[in-house]
């Protein structure tokens, strides 16, 4: 008996033991150097802080082969303790699926909680009401245009007050100087920034603002939708923006990175990171003086109204099977450090989330970004629900069959709902 005992002890404390070291072990998703890089002053703080090890895992890099990655992991069982979500339209339907940890207590109650604007405290917000992400980055997107380009052709520079006017400057423009007049992305391969970098900024202006609707359904039948899509059917039609380069792989390339500092397309949407990673000086292909002589317009409404679109930048979340949840909730409270919010401002060229990052020395440095962080104190989002995933596949679609002259806008809603309804069913779609 007393060897049973003995030996019943023994298993026990070897238990423990076991136990105390996977909790002592952290594993985090990252991908991309750039983001690798950034959390790396984070991943120091974090060992230091709390005493464990902090095992970072690399997903493949593109934003959707990483987020296929994810899923699958977190599927079967096997995903790490805290990850990144590349895109805000997958955050409800991984909370719909039991993917995240609720950490709404925890937030509310983290030190960094007052000093966030507004609209990232808001954007955190699921459709249950509950937190599960940290929102310490947001993507702030307008339209990027070349200022030396138009004044150079005699061509205004004003902020465009309606879509019309948005329109006709991108008419004149082509017929200027020969050069693509504006581009929104579209199109199969450009994946969820058909509709984060592209289709959202026209919606938030449009007779259909939001896709949501009081019960939570999504309304896609709107009259402000088939709206959107004829803008990119005007464009599409009367080659003001280039489509060939749509139609192949990594589509953001040549009219992006080639063509826009060639002077071969003049305006386009772009987040705060252009003005360094895409033409500034961390890109391939820079523009002399950047910031003198591109230029921002806010997305105007359709008859009236700017707007400054804001999305969460990639955000962090906990596993909900993590093997120990509190201890990764408190690392997940130091990823939204204003120093780690820095960090990665430097290395990927998002903004801030916290408003206290504007006296932080080397955010200063960030001339680029610092008039573009005020900017967010005005930022507009779209609100999310379970679902938003579908959508963001379904415009991709729609849009692709613009970009092929498949379809009319009548028709582009079309295949957007009837993939929606698709995926996810009648009854999620009114």
């Amino acid at each position: 008996m007393k060897k049973m005992v003995l030996g019943g002890l023994c298993a026990i404390l070897l238990s423990a033991v076991s136990t105390l070291a996977q909790a002592e072990t952290i594993r985090i998703a990252n991908h991309g150097q750039a983001g690798i890089d950034a959390m790396k002053s984070t991943v120091e703080r974090i060992e230091k802080k709390y005493g464990v090890t902090v095992e970072v895992i690399e997903y493949p890099a593109p934003d959707k082969d990483y987020l296929t990655k994810l899923l699958t992991e977190l599927g079967a069982g096997n995903a790490p303790d805290l990850f990144s979500i590349p895109t805000t339209a997958a955050v409800a339907d991984m909370v719909e699926a039991g993917y995240l940890a609720p950490v709404t207590k925890e937030f509310k109650a983290w030190d960094g909680y007052a000093n966030l604007y507004d609209v990232a405290k808001e954007l955190a917000v699921s459709p249950d009401g509950e937190t599960y992400v940290m929102p310490f980055m947001l993507g702030i997107q307008e339209i990027y245009y070349r200022k030396d380009i138009l004044e150079k052709a005699g061509i205004s520079t004003q902020q465009p007050k309606s879509w019309r006017e948005l329109l006709d400057r991108a008419s004149e423009i082509k017929q200027k100087t020969g050069a693509y007049g504006l581009l929104f992305p579209a199109g199969v391969s450009w994946g969820s920034g058909a509709f984060d970098e592209g289709f959202q900024h026209l919606l938030v202006g449009s007779k259909t603002p939001q896709l949501v609707d009081a019960d939570g359904k999504l309304d896609l039948s709107g009259e402000g939708i088939k709206d959107v899509f004829n803008v990119y059917k005007e464009l599409i039609d009367k080659d003001l923006m280039p489509t060939q380069p749509l139609l192949g792989p990594e589509p953001w390339v040549v009219p992006k990175y080639q063509m826009f500092p060639a002077g071969k397309l003049v305006a386009t949407t772009c987040g705060s990171w252009c003005y360094i990673f895409d033409w500034g000086r961390e890109s391939k292909n820079p523009i002399p003086d950047v910031t003198e002589v591109v230029g921002t317009w806010t997305v105007p409404g359709q008859s009236s109204g700017q707007y400054v679109l804001a999305n969460l930048a990639a955000p962090w979340a906990v596993n909900s099977k993590s093997a120990n949840t509190e201890l990764a909730i408190k690392a997940l409270m130091e990823i939204g450090s204003i120093e780690t919010q820095v960090s990665y401002a430097a290395r990927i060229g998002n903004i801030p989330a916290s408003k206290g990052a504007a006296d932080n020395a080397e955010f200063q440095k960030l001339t680029e970004l610092v008039p573009i962080h005020a900017a967010a104190e005005n930022g507009v989002f779209l609100k999310q629900a379970s679902g938003f995933g579908a959508v963001s596949e379904g415009v991709a679609r729609a849009t692709e069959a613009l970009l092929r002259k498949e379809t009319d806008a009548a028709g582009a809603q079309k295949i957007l709902v009837d993939y929606v309804k698709e995926t996810l069913g009648d009854d999620m779609v009114k």
